[in-house]
């Protein structure tokens, strides 16, 4: 049953369950285009909503909060929430919402898709046979780099980390990682080693970024740390694209400081087509789709509905970024 007088804004057409809760709930406006509202757009359809879905893509600010008196909960369909100023919604009683956990085991299953589609040469074995360059069976043709017995490094060790680790223990590989705040239980159960960031750049074959952006992570993998790799690493990054800084990337990959790489995430977004990393075989560029799996867009889109939905009705949302608000309430 629809609440009377409630309004809500979902910035862009998410799977059907989650759209079809919020549509029975209060008066919901969405957002059909491809691309993000444009911003006078966001701006003039919040001025009377109660509520809003929002993507990583908007950005939920001063402004925008000023411009919507009534609103009282964003509920972010994502597990970061750096587009959203926290410290503003929460100063006005706004709830901010995210859906974390529910991506983690898809994004752990894609950072070993990009980590083996790297090794293996999986693209450039695809152009070839397209480009009908594929004459005969040869021994030296695209010879990549195994990942069974080999060394994993992983920067950054929460739940995408920790499911990654999990997945790596079937290729029988040396797992290494790299956390201000160690995992005791997870070093015994699968036999991970914590290691200092320098150590684990040095002795990695793989390297898989976990972390998230915050001003100590912004370029902190740069020139510096592409020196201290092996020439036969390999680079995969499904959290931030600010984690890494993309000229530096290009320059090793270029040059053969690094062996390849592979980016779910990019800097800025999307990557420009005219990028030169976009020009490099070793270098596989996808459009950010690790969570990409039907089932987990679908839990997302329920969560971040029942998050919104519990909160406009007074109640603790399942996954509040700021809950203080609701006990000011």
């Amino acid at each position: 049953m629809v609440a009377l007088g409630l309004k809500v804004y979902v910035t862009r057409l998410i799977p059907k369950p989650g759209l079809d809760l919020l549509c029975s709930f209060a008066d919901t406006r969405i957002w059909e285009g491809e691309l993000p509202p444009p911003r006078e757009v966001l701006l003039q359809q919040v001025k009377e909503v109660d509520g809003i879905l929002s993507l990583l893509t908007d950005t939920i600010d001063t402004e925008l909060m000023d411009a919507a008196p009534n609103l009282r909960v964003v509920s972010n369909y994502a597990i970061g929430y750096d587009n959203i100023d926290v410290q503003a919604a929460t100063e006005r009683g706004i709830m901010v919402c995210h859906t974390p956990g529910v991506l983690t085991d898809t994004t752990a299953d894609f950072a070993f898709t990009l980590l083996a589609c790297v090794a293996r040469r999986v693209m450039e074995a695809v152009r070839y046979v397209r480009e009908g360059r594929w004459k005969t069976w040869g021994p030296m043709l695209c010879l990549g780099y195994d990942l069974y017995g080999s060394t994993l490094g992983l920067i950054g060790l929460g739940r995408i980390g920790g499911a990654v680790a999990k997945r790596a223990t079937g290729f029988e590989m040396r797992t290494l990682y790299f956390d201000v705040n160690r995992q005791p239980s997870l070093e015994e159960e699968l036999g991970l080693t914590c290691v200092d960031l320098d150590t684990l750049l040095r002795e990695s074959d793989f390297i898989s970024l976990h972390t998230a952006l915050t001003s100590e992570t912004y370029h902190m993998i740069g020139a510096e740390q592409f020196k201290m790799m092996k020439n036969t690493a390999i680079l995969i990054n499904t959290s931030r694209g600010q984690v890494v800084d993309q000229e530096a990337l290009y320059e090793a990959l270029a040059s053969g400081e690094i062996a390849g790489a592979g980016l779910d995430v990019t800097d800025p977004e999307p990557i420009d087509a005219d990028d030169p990393l976009l020009k490099l075989d070793n270098c596989v560029v996808v459009p950010h789709i690790a969570s990409a799996s039907i089932a987990t867009r679908t839990l997302m889109a329920t969560m971040a509905a029942e998050n919104l939905i519990a909160a406009l009705q007074g109640r603790m949302p399942r996954n509040p970024v700021n809950p203080q608000v609701l006990d000011k309430r």
